[in-house]
């Protein structure tokens, strides 16, 4: 089994690309609730009728990862299992190149044999080498 993965490289600090991604709102989607400062947070992503996942900080080292636990989940539009996404995670590893950074990011658990993941990794795709990137590199959101 394959997790669904993205590498993206950008020109900012391995500090500066994880303070962007603790910044939810400003990449991912405004329909978000809770905090992510500290290990054990919690926070919600909620677009009513389509989506609502739970996720809990269950690993962070500043400038170098950051793994988030899928607590609960439940996408509307799947057929066969709507809690696909509980229990996977989603992990970001920083790694300095050079003057650049790399972000390998995985969705441990989103694989070919899901129904989600054609759909979901195309949603991952534009979020992260689209959304994040925009915001880490230029500090704007692309969700305006």
């Amino acid at each position: 089994m394959k997790d669904y993965t993205v590498t993206i490289t950008v020109s900012q600090t391995p500090e500066e690309v994880f303070t962007a991604i603790l910044q939810i709102p400003k990449w991912w989607t405004k329909d978000f609730e809770g905090s992510v400062a500290k290990l054990n947070d919690e926070f919600v992503i909620c677009h009513p009728g389509q989506h609502y996942s739970k996720q809990k900080l269950v690993e962070v080292i500043p400038g170098k990862r950051l793994v988030w636990l899928v607590t609960d989940s439940t996408l509307n539009w799947l057929k066969k299992d709507q809690h696909e996404w509980t229990n996977t995670k989603m992990i970001f590893s920083i790694t300095p190149k050079g003057d650049e950074t790399v972000l390998h990011f995985t969705h441990e658990g989103l694989v070919p044999e899901k129904e989600c993941y054609a759909r979901c990794g195309q949603g991952w795709k534009m979020v992260i080498t689209e959304g994040l990137v925009r915001f880490i590199m230029e500090g704007s959101s692309f969700r305006q």
